[in-house]
């Protein structure tokens, strides 16, 4: 393809077009599933040329090559042929259901057990709840034909379109709710640095919507790639768990594009796994993490944790199960709301009196509230800790807007370079002051506890500007504020049920 650059216009103009397709969101879907199966049938090539016995798990009519790829015969599935073999056959048959005529099966639908290689078994995990929302044949047929353009085989192109890929993933900040599935690539990168990638460590992000943590990783993580046994620690170096469907695929694909044949990234619910369960065998050197914030969690999740840890929102409880899957000397990188650094329940006490007494929060680096702007304005922290001995003392730093800048923007977002001023302070840790107000300052264990009660909210901002936000801004705003509220009211209403439930015993 000779134009990358306009190729997700090219695919946008076509979808407008289409009565099925209604925003962004199913935009970007539609996308996802057949780049999937793009990506894979490259792959799927490559397989087949290093394997003589190699077969693949998709059957040869679904595969991309067979009913995609258009020949210029004029014998390319197009119009309602198309829709009909899209909806009937491709998705039962790539969910593992049978396509029969009558009682005939004419094409089996795949099949996956627990001896299924994970570079399989991915396909059927992919499309359960994959859609095809297009309603337009000959529509579908010029999407399909403007994906099938890409020439993946050739590794100048294979590299570009990896780059314009990180595109596609930024437009789930305003497809997605509040940008929930993606981090702004600065700030996966810097953490990444920070935690220092070492061949043959095992990195996990147990929420790792589209990849970026992942692929900050192993971006690190190639720089050290010497010889064919790092090559092949690199590739086993990542573990991802995502709980929803549609950036799971996206990670997926993306983990293809890294040329990471077996991608260990799992469509699952990292918190329906009882936290006191977990054996060494679970644990990871390193994890970096975005938990997902201000949503609440129902009562049987929570009784998959200790008690004293049962909290009502969802980042909370990802913080337990980070701790209790960090081996012993393990790094971990994790961004949390600024509710988690001042929040005085009971849940979140235990879970920063934990931190403090078995790990070793070394660094709290205070981010600017808008680094997710426009889709969400709570101001977000990075806590860096090990698990190597008790905290004797914790750093907070407070990152400021840089020079020029009042706040990010979809049309200024945070760079990279945004991080050179932290980088410096990292590497020669001194107290700073900003306006009469603390920027960097120690403080010891015992203050953060005994004088402090636990509350990590130190060098925070004192002189934010009021931003007058767009309504959709203020919606998205409202909204979050009012699922952490109701998180809180959840848990005080289970206190006061408890307590009457002992009262009438």
């Amino acid at each position: 393809m000779s134009n990358l650059t306009g190729f997700v216009k090219r695919l946008r103009d076509i979808m407008r077009n289409d009565a099925g397709i209604n925003g962004d969101a199913q935009r970007i879907e539609q996308i996802a599933w057949m780049l999937f199966l793009k990506v894979y049938d490259t792959k799927e090539q490559d397989w087949e040329f290093a394997d003589d016995d190699y077969v693949s798990i998709i059957p040869a009519p679904c595969r991309w090559e067979n009913w995609a790829h258009d020949k210029k015969d004029g014998k390319a599935l197009t119009g309602d042929e198309l829709l009909r073999f899209v909806n009937n056959v491709l998705f039962p048959v790539l969910k593992g259901q049978d396509y029969k005529e009558g009682d005939k099966v004419v094409v089996a639908g795949i099949k996956v057990s627990s001896a299924t290689p994970i570079k399989q078994a991915i396909v059927q995990t992919t499309f359960a709840d994959a859609n095809n929302y297009m309603k337009d044949g000959v529509l579908l047929r010029q999407l399909i034909n403007v994906i099938d353009e890409l020439d993946l085989s050739d590794y100048e192109e294979s590299h570009a379109f990896g780059e314009i890929y990180e595109s596609i993933l930024k437009e789930l900040q305003s497809a997605g709710s509040s940008g929930e599935f993606y981090t702004p690539r600065a700030v996966t990168d810097f953490m990444a640095q920070m935690i220092a990638p070492q061949i043959g460590e095992q990195m996990a992000d147990f929420a790792c919507g589209t990849g970026g943590f992942l692929t900050s990783w192993l971006k690190e993580l190639e720089k050290q790639v010497k010889t064919t046994a790092d090559e092949l620690a690199y590739s086993n170096s990542i573990y991802g768990i995502e709980k929803k469907q549609f950036p799971y695929i996206l990670c997926i694909t993306n983990m293809l594009l890294h040329n990471l044949d077996v991608p260990r990234v799992y469509h699952a619910n990292s918190l329906l796994h009882n936290v006191l369960d977990y054996t060494e065998d679970d644990r990871f050197d390193v994890i970096l993490m975005n938990p997902p914030y201000g949503g609440s969690e129902k009562a049987d999740v929570k009784g998959h944790f200790p008690s004293d840890l049962a909290s009502s929102e969802t980042a909370d409880l990802f913080m337990s199960v980070i701790m209790y899957r960090l081996k012993q000397n393990g790094r971990a990188a994790v961004i949390l709301p600024d509710g988690f650094m001042f929040g005085t329940d009971n849940a979140k006490v235990a879970i920063k009196k934990k931190m403090l007494n078995e790990f070793n929060l070394h660094t709290v680096i205070r981010l600017p509230g808008s680094v997710f702007a426009p889709y969400t304005s709570i101001t977000t922290n990075i806590l860096f800790f090990d698990k190597t001995w008790p905290t004797e003392k914790t750093w907070f730093y407070r990152m400021d807007m840089p020079e020029g800048y009042k706040h990010f923007s979809k049309t200024k977002p945070m760079k990279q370079e945004h991080f050179d001023k932290v980088r410096e302070w990292w590497h020669n840790r001194q107290e700073l002051e900003a306006d009469g107000f603390p920027k960097a300052k120690c403080f010891s264990a015992q203050e953060l506890a005994d004088n402090l009660g636990y509350n990590l909210d130190q060098c925070g901002y004192p002189h934010e500007e009021e931003v007058v936000l767009a309504p959709a801004e203020l919606i998205a705003r409202y909204e979050e504020e009012r699922a952490s509220l109701n998180a809180e009211i959840d848990r005080v209403l289970e206190d006061i049920k408890a307590i009457l439930g002992g009262e009438q015993a």
